[in-house]
């Protein structure tokens, strides 16, 4: 591809003026858009009959000034920092962009883009995207209010998230030439900590499951999460579509996750099937609402003698850890929770690492 060349042209106007304008060859694209263009009009003119030496001298004086621009926008083509180009985005809306990214990802990005939005006031453009600002928002984050309840502060963890999604935002930025410098080479991310996983036992579950609810879809959805480990989020969005059955017997869901925006088939067993109910069309759990998993939830609970913490997510840690325990290999229950890293999944050995256990016990006081 040949380099682009930047010629410094005039135009005469209605009013007898002369405007300058720079011409590029080829043309070049601008940023955020399909869009390519030759000129870039520099605001600067002359007049096109100077009568006296002073008009003479701010014609030559401006000439120069636009001779210099010229230069510097060729430099900077060469360069490949478009430099007209960041001229233009300094003045794009910064969170429209952003809301367009939000769009293509999952709620994470809106969760993180609503926290950045309220940072900014709600105004910001290409051009503020600093250094200063975006460490700014780091701190922001980490003192920063829960959305839906305000008088919880934001986990450490959801922080870390949040800010992790804005640094890829940053990276696309950077690749599509919106802004001129890398800025996360200067950004700190910030660290998750570890957090406490309730799971149920296996006869804790058991209890659990012969424990009367009021509320049916509600104890259905919950034991289907145990032996499934699908998120809320996504037993609320499952379909009968999404359950198929295999050639040779029983069945399995295929769904894409709302959290990781997975693709994923995953075989459930008749268990976990008899709790959808009789097959139909639309939403299996029909009737289960965000609501119910948490005071309704909690009354069931504590119905069944349960004394521990136990939430929704609980469930599917439960399903995590009673895999392990039950021998499963870990790069199984990876694909099973659809983790996109195993990191994810070594968590739970954590919680059931049966050796470390007969470590703790090999050495003893007593005499045998």
């Amino acid at each position: 591809m040949s380099a682009t060349k930047v010629t410094l042209r005039k135009r005469p106007l209605p009013s007898g003026k002369i405007t300058l304008y720079l011409d590029f060859y080829p043309p070049i694209k601008v940023p955020g858009t399909e869009r390519k263009t030759r000129r870039e009009y520099l605001g600067i003119y002359l007049k096109k009959t100077p009568k006296t030496l002073q008009d003479r001298l701010d014609n030559q004086e401006k000439l120069r000034i636009a001779e210099g621009i010229r230069s510097q926008r060729e430099i900077s083509i060469l360069k490949d920092q478009y430099g007209f180009v960041d001229k233009a985005t300094a003045k794009m809306d910064f969170l429209a962009w952003y809301r367009a990214q939000v769009e293509k990802n999952n709620k994470n990005w809106a969760f993180a883009y609503n926290y950045f939005s309220d940072y900014v006031g709600g105004q910001c453009t290409m051009g503020e995207i600093t250094i200063d600002l975006c460490k700014g928002f780091r701190e922001y984050l980490l003192n920063a209010r829960q959305q839906k309840h305000k008088n919880k502060p934001l986990s450490q963890n959801s922080a870390s998230g949040y800010y992790s999604t804005f640094r890829a935002l940053l990276n696309i930025a950077y690749r599509d030439h919106l802004i001129t410098e890398n800025i996360n080479d200067y950004l700190e991310a910030i660290e998750d900590t570890e957090t406490r996983r309730d799971y149920l036992t296996l006869e804790e579950l058991q209890r659990l499951a012969d424990t009367p609810c009021p509320i049916a879809v509600l104890k259905n959805a919950s034991l289907f999460s145990c032996l499934t480990g699908l998120r809320i989020s996504d037993i609320l969005a499952l379909k009968w579509e999404n359950i198929e059955q295999y050639p040779d017997g029983g069945a399995c869901l295929r769904l894409k996750t709302e959290k990781t925006d997975t693709e994923t088939t995953l075989p459930i067993s008749a268990e976990a099937l008899e709790l959808c109910g009789k097959p139909g069309k639309g939403t299996v759990f029909r009737g289960l609402t965000p609501q119910m998993t948490h005071y309704r939830l909690q009354q069931w609970i504590q119905a069944a003698g349960i004394e521990k913490h136990i939430t929704f997510h609980c469930f599917r840690h439960t399903n995590a850890t009673l895999l392990l325990d039950q021998g499963t290999d870990i790069y199984t229950v990876s694909k099973m929770l659809t983790h996109r890293n195993v990191s994810t999944t070594q968590i739970y050995t954590e919680v059931m690492d049966k050796k470390k256990r007969e470590a703790a016990e090999s050495i003893t006081l007593k005499k045998k």
